[in-house]
């Protein structure tokens, strides 16, 4: 597959998504809520960035009424209305993903872990910003968006989330999630890790802009489907790692040796593969689908 890079959406086709999708989710009454950067633009700028690349909305399970069979009719009444829909289940939340106009869409509608639901990666958010939302009016519209905001922002984006940022923010957002419970040698998940078998792991190779190995690369990875840290090792001599995969699904990684560094912020991974990360001297930021089976 070929490796690409987050396109800025056209802004005007995003509001006319983002009304559509609200008068259908508001016509059934069900209460949703902003997040990640539609609700970061909103409230700081009054406006989208300009640089995202989808629209962000999120719901809860088991709070204001909603329920997993409430999502999946309306996953199809969105079908009907000419969306291409993906419904995605996992340890986290339950997802719909959807595309209309040319705007990728996401309506995340979390499960709720203690007192807390995780976004993507899965940096962990409380319960209560969402009991009673706050307003806030964008696009001519009211939408609701956590209470209060601020401390959204500082947990999801870190302290400094009034600056904005073109790229940078993902190393931001990994910094607020813990490391896994791996020592790589002895610790839970390193047991863990010896009794899986092999096909529940992978492993990537990590190669220079010449294709030359690796020794010593630094390769963090966090799930974004289950309840875990980021997972970190270091590449042997032949610029190879292992790790554990436990699902096939969307993964977060972080690959940093001398002076360089790279967030991929959406790489699919499965369990029993090996992939291979080759460096780009020309870019590293923003690339996706960038690893490649072994």
């Amino acid at each position: 597959m070929q490796a690409s890079v987050f396109q800025a959406m056209d802004l005007s086709a995003a509001e006319a998504v983002l009304k559509e999708v609200k008068q259908i989710l508001d016509d059934r009454g069900l209460i949703f809520f902003l997040r990640h950067g539609t609700c970061l633009g909103a409230v700081r700028d009054h406006a989208f960035i300009g640089w995202d690349d989808d629209v962000d909305t999120g719901s809860i399970i088991g709070m204001h009424g909603l329920t997993e069979e409430m999502i999946y009719a309306t996953a199809e009444v969105f079908r009907q209305n000419d969306f291409d829909v993906e419904v995605i289940d996992s340890e986290l939340h339950l997802s719909v993903d959807m595309k209309k106009s040319g705007i990728q869409f996401d309506w995340t509608c979390y499960r709720i872990i203690g007192d807390h639901i995780y976004q993507w990666p899965a940096v962990k958010i409380p319960v209560r910003l969402y009991e009673t939302p706050a307003e806030v009016d964008f696009l001519g519209e009211t939408f609701h968006v956590p209470n209060p905001p601020e401390e959204y922002f500082e947990l999801k984006y870190g302290p400094d989330w009034r600056t904005p940022k073109q790229t940078g923010f993902e190393r931001e957002v990994l910094a607020l999630m813990p490391d896994g419970p791996l020592p790589r040698k002895g610790g839970i998940m390193a047991r863990l890790s010896a009794m899986l078998p092999w096909h529940r792991a992978g492993g990537l190779r990590v190669l220079d802009q010449d294709g030359r190995p690796i020794e010593g690369a630094n390769v963090g990875v966090a799930p974004t489907t289950v309840l875990s840290g980021i997972e970190r090792s270091v590449t042997d001599a032949s610029g190879f790692t292992k790790f554990l995969l436990p699902e096939q699904a969307l993964y977060v990684l972080e690959i940093t040796y001398g002076n360089h560094e790279e967030i991929l912020y959406m790489e699919t991974l499965a369990p029993g593969i090996n992939y291979v990360y080759k460096a780009d001297p020309e870019n590293s930021d923003g690339r996706y689908n960038v690893l490649v089976p072994e």
